[in-house]
């Protein structure tokens, strides 16, 4: 038999949950994703719960909530513990998305299912790798290799590859073969024949429009309500999709020579913007092109004001203006306030450019016909001031001293299950109380001078004699001084990424503005107030699709090409999930699977493995010959990766392939490309 594997989802199956699965190869148990709604609901996790002490690994795919939201909450609550691997773009961006998140709950609620701490703890497990890079798993996990690769949905986001001799498992989630202005297409179409591939069913059932026709659509829809006089509201995600609007949104105001103003609006959209502007090397070939001639960064925006407060809004008053707010729920956040405040103006435009999750504000207004009146809560969080901050700073008192005196009692205890009974019996500083007295009735024949030293100080029979303790210095010794490891004194790689994020925030690396820093560690006594309210919807709505995953013809024409042995249907609505499973058994000879929530399927590969070991004789008389570079990817060094692809039947011709160099523009890029320069004409 081939190497075993099992699958079983744990949320996101028959239905369009938050993503979170659990991948057993040979016994090693990878958690795929853990995600979570926006409403924050523990009861989802109920299955996470009950494996996550023993997950061995967490393979994160993009920085959303639908696919990392869980992970704070598991680590802190549920016994996970396990390390997580993930691309430098979702480590950073998706840390940005958790404070952003929390920020947003915590400012309407009292929110405690996790703290900033939390996610700071959370993230401190990550291992980030580069995208092809081969990461071989150690102990349990010997013998299996993960690699990540490019899923053209977000920045950073992920197709995971897990090797086990020989035989391939690919989680393939959202992803997007189209090429976009920041991203490059997935690379999902350059695995042939993988024994297993997880997939998504999200759009089966969906088409897309001819794209450029799409955005002069979305301009033209904002520009018609701006000229009117209105504003228009696009409820988005912290650092996810909201990249591409930017980005299409600057090309257009450029163009048009268009003056009206535009905000992107998070509790971290300057950080999220700065770190984007660093990640270059993970965006398109033609954004990498263009730094690479021009020096132009595609993110510097000249259109797009970044704010972290409504105040800069407020001083516009009724102007026409667009704002792109977190969260794209309108739950919480930005997005829900300004959207109480525009509702009720029938000039106004609230623009959806994802579908909304269950049971969301979003999703209530995108059904056909849209409520005309909708009830929502408005939280806010003040300062607590007179009686309510002095009851406030009492209380805290009282814990404090609370606290102080059940370590003092915990030490008290500590000392005694140490010392024991027959403390006095093996050290000889330890005073008994029956001697003492008898030792003070003596003294007091021949001045009292006992009596002093010893009232008001009678120990008890388990105390021992006041005195600091006394270690011995065991260390050795040369003619220069005691001898050291110097490693001991080198701080490691690992050890200083820890440190960067002790605190809240400080895993940015100093990259958070002075704003976003203020509100992470704003520790003042508050309270929040809220009311429920009726708010009159009179204003427009309207969606256009900008999720950025394959429609439903392209996801059947990449599982075509991928031929995998078997196929694996996860997160679609139950509708979705028939209809893919239905085609891609009558038009292949796939074996498909599409499990419940909770249902292990076995898809151990039919094959057989077998391990060859060649002998050091063997191996000493091979010749070495050089070998065509024909197809497929060459690793260069640790970031660089080469690829030929095209028709590679066509020896000696270059008319039908090509080579892509891919990595960050750094020493060996260049190199590389000189190299290959000299060899043959890149197209």
């Amino acid at each position: 038999m081939g190497t075993s594997v099992q699958v079983t989802p744990l949320s996101g199956a028959y239905g369009e949950g938050p993503l979170c699965y659990l991948l057993a190869v040979d016994g090693f148990r990878f958690l795929l994703d853990c995600g979570w709604t926006d409403h924050c609901d523990p009861s989802l996790l109920q299955p996470l719960a009950r494996v996550a002490p023993t997950i061995d690994a967490v393979l994160l795919s993009h920085p959303d909530i639908m696919h990392l939201g869980a992970l704070p909450y598991a680590m802190k609550h549920l016994g996970l513990s396990a390390p997580v691997y993930a691309t430098e773009p979702v480590f950073r961006l998706g840390l940005l998305t958790m404070y952003d998140y929390f920020l947003s709950r915590w400012q309407v609620a009292d929110f405690d299912l996790f703290t900033l701490d939390d996610i700071d703890a959370a993230f401190q497990n990550v291992v980030r790798l580069k995208y092809s890079q081969n990461h071989l798993l150690n102990d349990k996990g010997e013998g299996i290799v993960i690699a990540p690769h490019v899923s053209g949905h977000l920045l950073g986001g992920t197709v995971w590859k897990i090797t086990k001799d020989g035989e391939d498992v690919v989680y393939a989630v959202d992803f997007n073969h189209r090429k976009e202005r920041h991203l490059n297409g997935t690379a999902l179409g350059s695995f042939v024949r993988p024994a297993v591939l997880i997939t998504d069913a999200y759009n089966a059932l969906n088409n897309q429009v001819y794209k450029r026709q799409q955005d002069q659509d979305f301009i033209d829809s904002m520009v018609k309500v701006l000229a009117s006089g209105g504003s228009v509201l696009l409820p988005v995600d912290t650092a996810g999709r909201v990249l591409e609007l930017l980005l299409i949104m600057e090309q257009y105001w450029a163009q048009r020579h268009l003056v009206y103003p535009i905000y992107f609006l998070t509790n971290v959209s300057t950080s999220t913007v700065d770190y984007v502007k660093s990640f270059l090397e993970w965006m398109s070939d033609s954004i990498s092109k263009s730094f690479e001639h021009t020096r132009d960064n595609a993110f510097l925006l000249r259109y797009v004001s970044l704010i972290i407060n409504k105040e800069e809004l407020e001083k516009l008053g009724d102007a026409p203006k667009v704002v792109l707010a977190s969260m794209a729920s309108l739950e919480v956040g930005f997005s829900h306030d300004i959207f109480v405040e525009m509702a009720n103006e029938a000039k106004n435009l609230v623009l959806f450019t994802e579908k909304g999750q269950f049971g969301t504000l979003a999703r209530m207004l995108q059904v056909d016909p849209p409520p005309k009146a909708v009830k929502v809560t408005m939280g806010k969080r003040i300062p607590l001031v007179g009686d309510e901050l002095k009851a406030y700073e009492e209380e805290q008192e009282r814990i404090k001293k609370e606290e102080l005196l059940k370590a003092s009692l915990s030490k008290d205890e500590e000392l005694k299950a140490s010392h024991g009974s027959n403390a006095k019996a093996s050290d000889p500083m330890v005073v008994d109380a029956s001697s003492s007295r008898k030792s003070s009735n003596a003294g007091s024949h021949v001045g009292g001078n006992v009596d002093i030293l010893i009232d008001g100080f009678v120990p008890s029979t388990t105390s021992f004699a006041p005195m600091f303790p006394f270690f011995e210095n065991t260390a050795d010794w040369d003619d220069f001084g005691e001898v050291i490891n110097p490693d001991d004194y080198m701080m490691k790689q690992d050890e200083m990424d820890n440190n960067m994020m002790l605190g809240a925030g400080d895993g940015m690396d100093g990259k958070l503005d002075e704003g976003s820093a203020r509100l992470l560690l704003d520790s003042a006594p508050s309270k929040v107030i809220s009311n429920e309210m009726t708010v009159q919807v009179k204003c427009s709505l309207a969606y256009m699709d900008f999720e950025g995953r394959s429609d439903g013809r392209s996801v059947k024409s990449v599982i075509a090409h991928v031929a995998p042995l078997k196929l694996v249907l996860v997160h679609g609505s139950a509708e979705a999930t028939e209809h893919l499973k239905m085609h891609c058994a009558k038009n292949s000879d796939l074996h498909v699977y599409a499990p419940q929530i909770e249902e292990t399927i076995d898809v151990t590969s039919d094959l057989c493995a077998y391990k060859v070991q060649l002998s050091e004789k063997l191996m000493s008389n091979v010749i070495s010959k050089k070998v065509e570079f024909a197809g497929g990817a060459l690793r260069c060094g640790e970031y660089i990766t080469v690829r030929k692809i095209g028709d590679s039947n066509q020896k000696g011709s270059t008319g039908s392939q090509q080579i892509v160099i891919e990595g960050p523009l750094c020493e060996d890029y260049y190199k590389i490309r000189e190299l290959l320069y000299s060899q043959f004409f890149l197209l």
